[in-house]
């Protein structure tokens, strides 16, 4: 079974940063792409950014130049770094990872984490 667990998400104030991290774990042979999404309260969830295994970023317009994401293969694990935040970010995370392929098995699955809380407020 395989597992993303987020952690670094508290309250900030406007202008502040946050690092939120994601760790995989179970028997992972290769991750594709990771990627972070945000869902506000009575809002869809969106995709703010996404990393694939050979460092091809893309993202969302809304956080473009003051986020920025980055992988560690070799700890199946992605950040985002937050800096100049506002109230608008404030929102659940939740990072998930693409096409996971685990030793000694078959096919490949995408995995979601349990997601995060970011509040932006002073």
């Amino acid at each position: 079974q395989v597992q993303l667990v987020e952690s670094g998400g508290g309250l900030v104030q406007p202008g502040g940063s946050l690092r939120l991290s994601c760790a995989a774990s179970g028997s992972i042979f290769s991750i594709d792409a990771m990627g972070w999404s945000r869902q506000a309260p009575g809002k869809e969830r969106e995709l703010v950014a996404t990393i694939t295994s050979g460092g091809i970023t893309n993202y969302a317009d809304s956080v473009k130049g003051r986020f920025t994401i980055s992988r560690d293969n070799a700890k199946n694990t992605v950040y985002l770094q937050m800096n100049s935040l506002k109230p608008g970010d404030t929102a659940v995370y939740y990072c998930n990872a693409e096409k996971v392929r685990r030793f000694g098995a078959l096919g490949w699955y995408d995995y979601w984490g349990q997601g995060t809380q970011v509040t932006v407020s002073s």
